[in-house]
C-alpha cells in the first residue's frame, strides 16, 4: 500500500526512550487519510503519529473498512515504490489483486498473509477485485534494520490455521503466540496475530517480556490490561510484561490485531513510501523512481500510469522520537 498523502511528512524515528518500561497502557487514536480511488476510500492511520512512531519494527498501520466499494470505488493503488521495509497485507473481508516488480501476481484474501520485502527497491500495485463488495482489513509496514535495509526483493504467502484460546482464538501470521509459530521469515523478531475474543470473555496471552506490544481494535468493546479501547484505537504496552489480559465487554465477538517486537533501536527517516537513514537516502530513492530507473523494476499487468512521487519538503525535519508511555491508572 502507498502513502498517498499529497504532502507526506519526513519523519525521523528514534530508539527507545528512557522510562519506556512503565506499565501504563497508552491509547493511540487514528487519523483519517484518503487512499486514492475515484472517490477516495478513507483509511484510519494509527502509526506513525506524534504520540508514537514505532512499535518494535512496526512503523506504519492503516486500518480500513468495512468499506462498500460500490460507494467508494474500492482500492486502486497504482504502481508505487518502496525501500527499506516490508509490507504486510491482512484482510478481514474482500479481495485485493497484488502485482509487483519481482513478477509476483497474487491475491490478498481474508486470513491469508502476503508479505513483500522492498529492501533496496521494489514497486507494486494493489487493486480490489470485481468480486469484492465489502473491503475491510489492515495494511502494515515493518522497518528493516540497517544491515538488511538493502535486502533483495521478496514475496511470501502464508495461511495460518486458527489456534484455540480459552475464550477465543488466534491466527498467528508472524512470530510466535499461544504455542503456534509462523514460518514466514523477518529481519527482526516480530509478532503479528489476529485475535478473536468471545462476548463477555477474558483472554490472557503469554507474551515476550522483551517486546513492546500494540493492540489494534477492529470490532468490540475491549479492555487491554484494564484500559478501555474503542474500535480503531491502538493500545500500546511497553516491554516488561509477560501476560496481556484482554476483556470483551460487548455482546458481539471482538476482533483485534496484536503487534509486537523488541524496541527498534535505530533511527530511521521515513518519507512517502521510502525508509532510509538520511535525508540523502530519500532524495536518491525519489530521483530513481522519478527517472524510472531499474532500482524499482517494472509492474506488469496494471492498467494505468504509475504514481509519481510527491515534491520533497523544503527542509529536513528534526528527529521525532518515541515518548515514554504516559502514566495511567487502569485499576
Amino acid at each position: 500500500m502507498s502513502n498517498v498523502e499529497a504532502h507526506p511528512v519526513e519523519t525521523r524515528c528514534g530508539g527507545q526512550p528512557d522510562g519506556a518500561g512503565a506499565s501504563a497502557v497508552e491509547v493511540l487514536t487514528p487519523r483519517e487519510v484518503p487512499l486514492g480511488g475515484p472517490r477516495a476510500m478513507p483509511v484510519r492511520r494509527t502509526l506513525p503519529q506524534r504520540a508514537r512512531t514505532l512499535i518494535g519494527a512496526w512503523c506504519f498501520a492503516d486500518h480500513y473498512g468495512p468499506d462498500d466499494v460500490g460507494g467508494t470505488g474500492g482500492m486502486d493503488v497504482a504502481p508505487h515504490p518502496h525501500t527499506g521495509l516490508q509490507t504486510v497485507s491482512w484482510l478481514f473481508s474482500g479481495e485485493i489483486e497484488h502485482r509487483d516488480s519481482l513478477g509476483s501476481h497474487a491475491f490478498v484474501r481474508p486470513g491469508e498473509l502476503n508479505l513483500m520485502t522492498g529492501g533496496f527497491g521494489i514497486s507494486h500495485s494493489e487493486v480490489s477485485t470485481p468480486r469484492t463488495t465489502i473491503l475491510h482489513g489492515v495494511q502494515l509496514w515493518v522497518a528493516l534494520p540497517d544491515e538488511h535495509r538493502n535486502a533483495e526483493r521478496d514475496f511470501q504467502h502464508y495461511v495460518p490455521a486458527p489456534v484455540p484460546l480459552e475464550g477465543g482464538h488466534a491466527r498467528v501470521f508472524l512470530g510466535t503466540l499461544a504455542g503456534d509459530t509462523s514460518p514466514v521469515s523477518t529481519f527482526t523478531p516480530l509478532l503479528g496475530a489476529e485475535l478473536s475474543v468471545e462476548p463477555g470473555a477474558t483472554v490472557t496471552v503469554d507474551v515476550d517480556a522483551e517486546f513492546e506490544h500494540g493492540l489494534l481494535v477492529d470490532t468490540g468493546d475491549v479492555r487491554l490490561n484494564g484500559a478501555a479501547l474503542k474500535p480503531a484505537e491502538l493500545g500500546y504496552v511497553a516491554p516488561g510484561h509477560t501476560v496481556l489480559t484482554l476483556v470483551n465487554e460487548g455482546p458481539l465477538t471482538a476482533r483485534l490485531v496484536l503487534l509486537g517486537g523488541p524496541p527498534f533501536g535505530e533511527e530511521i527517516v521515513m518519507w512517502w513510501n521510502f525508509i532510509g537513514r538520511t535525508h540523502d537516502d530519500i532524495v536518491r530513492a525519489r530521483e530513481a523512481w522519478q527517472n524510472a530507473s531499474d532500482r524499482f523494476g517494472q509492474v506488469v499487468g496494471y492498467q494505468g500510469d504509475r504514481l509519481p512521487a510527491p515534491a520533497l519538503p523544503n527542509a529536513t525535519l528534526t528527529p521525532r522520537k518515541n515518548p515514554a508511555p504516559a502514566a495511567k491508572d487502569v485499576s
